[in-house]
C-alpha cells in the first residue's frame, strides 16, 4: 500500500529520496526472504504442519513445480538463512541513519513532549533572569524541541496543509523542520565558533524567513508524529524581538505599540471605551457580584468596524437579560499579538495585570467575542495563576438560544468560516453553526471547514505585516467564499472579520459578498 502510494497515487506534497525507497525495499524484501526460507524449509522436510503454513506452502509448490528438489532445497536452505539474518541485522543497523529513525524516535518524541493545552505557547520561567531567551542557534533550542527534529517523517502533510504555503510564500513547514534537523546534525560534526554558533545556519535563522506563519496551527494538527513548527516559529520569534532587535518595521512597530499605548493600534487609551458612547454598558463593581465579565477586546474597543460588533453583543445582551457588566477602562489587552511576535516578556506583563484585575472582581465566567482573547484567558493565563471559566460569545449564545424554534429560511445563502483559534485550537466548531440554524439564513460550507479550515491570514501577528498582494492568504480564503455562492461570510472573530473585508474591499466585490459577525447576524434576523 506504501509503495502504491509513493508510485502511483503520489500526492503532490509527497517527496522522494532514496531513503524512501530504501525503507519499502528492505521492509518488501525481509518478509520475502522469510517465505522463501520457509518454503525451502517445507520442500526439504515435508513437514505436516506444511498447510498451516499456507505462503510459505505456496512458495514451496511453486520451486518444486519449476524443478527444485528435496536435495536443491537442503543445499540452499543455510545460504538462505545466513543471508535472511544479515538483511535483518542490516536494517536494524539503518535505522538510525535513515528514515527508519521514526520507528523509534516517534513514539518517544509523542510519549516525551510537552503535556500542554493545544493552544498554549511554551512560557520562558523566571523571564528577568533567562540567560536565553528563545533560539538564534540550534543549540539553544529545548531538548524536546530537538527530539521533534529528529520525529519528522518529512512526509509533507503539514507542508499541505500550511496556508502560507498555499498561497505561494516562501516559507514551509516541512522544510523548517528539515532545516532545523540537518543544522543539528552538522552541528554534532562542526567545530562550535567562540560565540557558540556553529556556522552552518541556514536562512531560517535570518529576519525574514519566521515571518510568514500565521501559527494556524493547521500543521500540527496534521503532523502523525505530533511535531509542532508552531513552536520553533516562535522561539525564533523571540530571539529577534528580544535578543538581537532585528524584525521587521511592522513589527517593531506593532510591539512599540503595545509598549507605549496598550494595544496593537497605538491608540490612547483613553478612547477605549468611546464606542460605548450613547449606550448604557454596565459598568463592573468590585463589591457586585455578577453573571457574565463581558472581555472586549482590543478589535473591538479601536477597529472602527468591529465597534460596531461591540454595541451589538451590548444590543443583543440586553434583550436576553443578561446579568453583565464589563471592566471598562480597567481592561487591558490581553496579550496574545505580543506573545506570537515572539515580545514573551510584554506578554506575561499584560497577563499578570489583567489576572490582578479580574481577581479583584466577582463573576461566574468571563465572556469574549474573540477567539484570540479566549485562547490566551482559556490556556495561557492559567500558568500565571489566572484560572478563570471563559466562554466565547458563539458557546455563550449557543445556550441561551437553545430550545428555541428553527425559522422558515429565506434562501440567502450565508457560509460560516472558522476562526482558527476557536476552532483548531480549541474545537468549538458546533455553536456558531447552531447559531446559524437560528437565522432565516440558508447554511453552506466552503472547501475546507472545521478542522480542515483555511486559515484568514490575520494570525501569529500577520495583522500588522505587510504582505505581497500576490500572496495575501484572505483573498485565497475570499476565493473560497465566492464559490459557495454566498451573499454573507459569517464569521465570530474580529481578526477574521478584517481580514475578509480587506480582500473584498481590495478585489471589488463589496456588491457581491459581505462579512458579518455571527453576533450581528442573529440581531439582524431574530431580534426586532
Amino acid at each position: 500500500m506504501a509503495a502504491f502510494r509513493r508510485l502511483v497515487l503520489r500526492p503532490k506534497y509527497l517527496e522522494s529520496r532514496w531513503d524512501d525507497f530504501y525503507a519499502l525495499t528492505i521492509l518488501a524484501l525481509i518478509p520475502i526472504m522469510g517465505y522463501i526460507n520457509e518454503a525451502l524449509r517445507i520442500t526439504t522436510t515435508n513437514p505436516e504442519w506444511a498447510l498451516r503454513s499456507p505462503i510459505g506452502n505456496l512458495v514451496a509448490g511453486w520451486l518444486q513445480t519449476w524443478g527444485l528438489t528435496a536435495q536443491g532445497a537442503s543445499d540452499l536452505h543455510l545460504p538462505f538463512v545466513v543471508l535472511h539474518a544479515i538483511v535483518g541485522l542490516g536494517f536494524i543497523a539503518s535505522i538510525p541513519f535513515t528514515k527508519l529513525r521514526h520507528l523509534i524516535v516517534t513514539p518517544i518524541n509523542i510519549l516525551s513532549r510537552p503535556r500542554r493545552n493545544s493552544g498554549e505557547l511554551d512560557t520562558i520561567e523566571d523571564i528577568d533572569n533567562a540567560e536565553i531567551l528563545g533560539a538564534g542557534s540550534i543549540e539553544e533550542f529545548e531538548s524536546w524541541q530537538l527530539l521533534s527534529f529528529d520525529a519528522c517523517l518529512r512526509c509533507g502533510r503539514c507542508e499541505d496543509a500550511c496556508p502560507a504555503n498555499a498561497v505561494g510564500m516562501k516559507y514551509s513547514p516541512r522544510e523548517l523542520i528539515q532545516t532545523l534537523r540537518d543544522t543539528m546534525q552538522a552541528s554534532l560534526v562542526t567545530p562550535l565558533s567562540s560565540n557558540g554558533h556553529n556556522g552552518n545556519q541556514p536562512d531560517i535563522f535570518g529576519d525574514e524567513y519566521s515571518w510568514s506563519c500565521t501559527t494556524c496551527g493547521a500543521c500540527a494538527a496534521e503532523c502523525p508524529a505530533f511535531v509542532n513548527p508552531v513552536e520553533e516559529i516562535i522561539s525564533l520569534r523571540r530571539y529577534q524581538v528580544l535578543s538581537t532587535g532585528k524584525m521587521p518595521k511592522t513589527v517593531g512597530e506593532t510591539l512599540r505599540n503595545m509598549e507605549r499605548q496598550g494595544n496593537p493600534w497605538g491608540l490612547p487609551p483613553q478612547e477605549k471605551t468611546k464606542w460605548a458612547s450613547g449606550i448604557n454598558l454596565p459598568i463592573a463593581n468590585p463589591e457586585e457580584k455578577i453573571e457574565v465579565m463581558l472581555f472586549f477586546g482590543c478589535a473591538m474597543a479601536f477597529d472602527e468596524r468591529n465597534k460596531k460588533i461591540a454595541r451589538t453583543i451590548v444590543n443583543l445582551f440586553e434583550q436576553l437579560g443578561v446579568n453583565f457588566a464589563s471592566l471598562d477602562m480597567d481592561e487591558g489587552c490581553c496579550g496574545e499579538t505580543a506573545r506570537r511576535m515572539g515580545h514573551e516578556y510584554l506578554f506575561q506583563v499584560m497577563a499578570e495585570q489583567n489576572i490582578e484585575i479580574f481577581h479583584e472582581y466577582q463573576f461566574e465566567k468571563i465572556v469574549t467575542p474573540c477567539p484570540h482573547c479566549y485562547n490566551t484567558i482559556k490556556n495561557e493565563y492559567p500558568k500565571f495563576g489566572g484560572d478563570f471559566h471563559i466562554e466565547h460569545l458563539s458557546e455563550f449564545l449557543e445556550d441561551k438560544f437553545k430550545g428555541e424554534p428553527l425559522p422558515v429560511k429565506n434562501g440567502q445563502k450565508a457560509t460560516y468560516h472558522d476562526p482558527c483559534y476557536l476552532g483548531r485550537y480549541n474545537q468549538v466548531y458546533q455553536s456558531p453553526r447552531e447559531l446559524l440554524k437560528k437565522t432565516t439564513l440558508n447554511s453552506v460550507e466552503m472547501k475546507h471547514k472545521k478542522e480542515d479550515s483555511f486559515c484568514c491570514g490575520g494570525g501569529g501577528g500577520q495583522m500588522w505585516l505587510e504582505t505581497d498582494a500576490e500572496t495575501r492568504i484572505n483573498h485565497h480564503r475570499l476565493e473560497e467564499a465566492v464559490d459557495t455562492d454566498a451573499e454573507l461570510i459569517l464569521t465570530a472573530c474580529p481578526y477574521c472579520l478584517t481580514m475578509f473585508e480587506d480582500a473584498i474591499g481590495a478585489k471589488g466585490l463589496q456588491e457581491k459578498i459581505r462579512v458579518l459577525d455571527i453576533s450581528e447576524a442573529l440581531v439582524r434576523e431574530r431580534i426586532k
